[in-house]
């Protein structure tokens, strides 16, 4: 018997998330492990009058490409995939790995050729999502409940699906007018952050970080490019990061897991960097190229319906109470210029200690905004 929660699910990501119109061409890309999804957004894409194309992709091919592929095939790009992104008027990103650490043993070197690679499709693909107006790429991602991610998050598979679903307010008769009262909240954020110049996070374990974001745009994220979604996030001045920051989880890229980093920087650039797991994988990741030293994206996790930690960047980065920071490339809707093929999500917890200050002014005590009419716990 399917999970009714698959269907709802499917309905928020094509009518709230991309809000799929008659005659949009709309790409669902995911591994068959999500295949009870896959077929249900496909339906709702139909529904709307859309043009579904299936993207489906195989683990195991993934690790035979690592496994064979020559130098000069890491680095092809075939002209479909650049003519796909330039046509494509929505995309519909699935996750369910069967292996989440299939690609730990993959030599760092081919990940980054990978990378650098598809950098002008990643760009192209960031581009079109800052438009506004009919050439706009709508998009969303969202994780599928499956075993190799409820592993990870140390849950039996049914206890993992209730996670998921939750977060996503999937289990209230009408998911998508609670993330619209959550926009509204959330908004008010982002608005606030707008006019400010300089941002300081201070949390236990040394970190003291100052973000320039003067002249730079906020986004509210409430479901619409991630689901389930909770942030407000902006691109960092290139050159204005300066100080310390340990990230209380391991961050994971790639398949790969890197543990206690701690990252300083000085105008602007990560000067020194360290990880008591994964560290000669963080450096190579930060050397790829010139950009990805630099902050791409600074983010305040607004979502208090997620409260643990499961290895998973799509649910850890938005738990209300944290910030996180990306290194590497930034989004060109908040006027940010960083250019890099990395683009990793790296997270701090705020709740035992922690502050958010906005020119000088706290904002976040202990993980909770001060102000009762932003996001809050229950709201």
């Amino acid at each position: 018997m399917r999970d009714p929660r698959i269907d709802k699910l499917a309905h928020v990501l094509v009518h709230y998330s991309v809000a799929v119109r008659r005659e949009d061409v709309v790409r669902i890309s995911s591994p068959v492990t999500a295949m009870p999804l896959v077929r249900a957004v496909y339906r709702e894409v139909l529904k709307a009058g859309g043009h579904p194309l299936l993207r489906i992709v195989d683990d195991e091919c993934t690790d035979i490409f690592y496994q064979s592929a020559s130098p000069a095939q890491l680095r092809y790009i075939s002209p479909l995939a650049v003519r796909e992104v330039e046509t494509i008027d929505c995309s519909i990103g699935l996750w369910a790995d069967e292996n989440t650490k299939s690609l730990t043993r993959v030599d760092p070197k081919k990940q980054a050729i990978v990378s650098q690679a598809r950098k002008p499709i990643v760009k192209r693909f960031l581009y079109r999502a800052s438009l506004k107006g009919g050439d706009k790429l709508r998009w969303t991602g969202t994780q599928f409940p499956c075993q190799a991610a409820a592993q990870d998050a140390e849950r039996s598979l049914a206890e993992y699906e209730d996670f998921v679903y939750s977060a996503g307010l999937l289990e209230a008769p009408d998911p998508a007018a609670l993330w619209r009262k959550f926009s509204v909240r959330q908004k008010r954020v982002a608005d606030y952050l707008d006019g400010c110049r300089e941002m300081r996070f201070r949390a236990p374990q040394g970190t003291d970080l100052t973000v320039g974001v003067r002249g730079r745009r906020w986004i509210s994220c409430d479901g619409h490019e991630n689901f389930p979604d909770g942030e407000v996030f902006t691109g960092p001045i290139e050159d204005a990061t300066e100080g310390v920051v340990f990230f209380s989880f391991p961050a994971v890229h790639g398949g790969r897991e890197a543990h206690d980093i701690r990252l300083k920087f000085k105008a602007g650039k990560v000067v020194s960097a360290s990880a008591t797991k994964g560290e000669d994988f963080l450096i190579q990741m930060l050397d790829q190229d010139k950009g990805a030293r630099i902050l791409g994206e600074i983010a305040i996790g607004t979502n208090y319906a997620i409260q643990e930690y499961t290895k998973n960047t799509l649910f850890d980065e938005k738990i209300g109470g944290t910030f996180h920071a990306a290194v590497g490339a930034a989004y060109p809707e908040t006027g940010a210029k960083n250019d890099s093929g990395l683009h990793w999500d790296m997270v701090c917890d705020l709740r035992q200690g922690g502050t958010i200050e906005a020119d000088g002014k706290v904002i976040s005590r202990n993980g909770r905004f001060l102000r009762a009419d932003w996001p809050q716990p229950g709201r």
